[in-house]
């Protein structure tokens, strides 16, 4: 008597077959990240970051702070949130691209409520970031700036329960020193009026607390969905599309910005140049949160103020005070310890 066929095996989930210390790294970048050598990709993001970055600094200095017109007529560009709505755009195509170009086998199981919270902290840690520099001090936005990968990792370790070697500690500790220091320029001949703590510093406060919302939220994709950073950076745009598309649409922003590009056709050049190179910065940065983790991801962030002044100050020949290289020792002793000791990091069990 001929015994029945077995049951077919039920289909198996490729991403949970990829073994754990390449699930969200390598694994996760698909076919472009395996071809880039491990050695190699820490500087790969870094540059890749710095110098989208720069450009993208230097375009958006010309379109917010540019003078439109002539005399009486000139203008200023008012349409912030219209111009993070085209830059997400951008984004979220790019991120598609680079999907079907690299990641079309590889399934995305992420929950949409995830991208959703993330875009939310993401762009609230914007606003509240920009808000809070019209009310505080030079010294304590210098602080609030550099102390970004803080709360990334104190909501890593309270949150996620995640154990960074004590080197990764130092190596925080060093840059933010660093750079604060770098950046500090005390003002000459002014008097010295006590600053109360009030709305600036709770939106700098509300600010910091987001980014490192943001930064457990694409910890636990990584470590629960192995997310790739193509389809973060795809998600979390697209989101925030959607609530900052509302948000145009509700104040009357779009309307008055396309009144503005009738009158001045020139800026939309600038515009969609300055989307690529936050496309391709962003691609850079879900890349490095992929790879390494937000922690070190927001390290490059913080680091690349530094490093864009210090390019300024090599390139212009403009002097350079005793505290100032005192901060460049800082950074690059905590970069270099970083690089050498900081990577291993223990991660929960999922």
């Amino acid at each position: 008597m001929r015994q029945p066929a077995p049951p077919p095996a039920a289909p198996r989930d490729v991403a949970l077959d990829v073994a754990p210390a390449l699930s969200g790294r390598a694994a996760a970048m698909g076919t472009g990240g395996a071809a880039l050598p491990e050695r190699l990709r820490l500087p790969v993001c870094f540059l890749g970051v710095f110098a989208c970055y720069f450009y993208y600094g230097i375009l958006q200095e010309s379109i917010t702070r540019g003078r439109y017109g002539e005399g009486a007529e000139q203008e200023k560009f008012r349409y912030a949130l219209t111009l993070v709505f085209i830059q997400c755009v951008i984004n979220a195509a790019f991120a598609k691209l680079l999907i079907h170009l690299f990641d079309a086998v590889k399934a995305d199981r992420t929950r949409s409520w995830l991208y959703a919270a993330c875009s939310l902290s993401y762009l609230g840690a914007m606003v509240s970031s920009n808000s809070a520099l019209q009310f505080v001090s030079y010294p304590t936005q210098v602080l609030g700036k550099s102390c970004k990968p803080i709360p990334v990792m104190l909501l890593g370790v309270t949150l996620l329960r995640k154990k960074y070697p004590p080197a990764k500690y130092l190596c925080v500790l060093l840059i933010v020193a660093g750079v604060a220091l770098f950046l500090y320029k005390p003002k000459k001949g002014a008097g010295s009026d006590d600053h109360v703590f009030g709305y600036g510093e709770l939106l700098l406060l509300l600010s910091l607390t987001l980014d490192g919302l943001t930064g457990v939220s694409q910890d636990h994709m990584r470590a629960h969905y192995q997310t790739g950073s193509n389809h973060m950076m795809l998600n979390v745009n697209l989101w925030s599309t959607l609530f900052l598309g509302a948000g145009i649409l509700f104040t009357g922003e779009l309307w008055e910005f396309l009144s503005f590009t009738e009158r001045y056709p020139s800026i939309i050049y600038n515009i969609l140049l300055f989307g690529l190179t936050s496309a391709l910065g962003q691609s850079f940065i879900f890349m490095t949160v992929v790879y390494f983790g937000p922690l070190t991801c927001s390290i490059i962030t913080t680091t690349r103020k530094f490093f864009t002044i210090l390019a300024s100050v090599i390139l212009f020949a403009n002097p350079i005070s005793t505290t100032q290289w005192v901060g460049t020792v800082l950074v690059f002793l905590g970069l270099g310890l970083d690089a050498k000791f900081g990577k291993g990091v223990k991660k929960t069990s999922h």
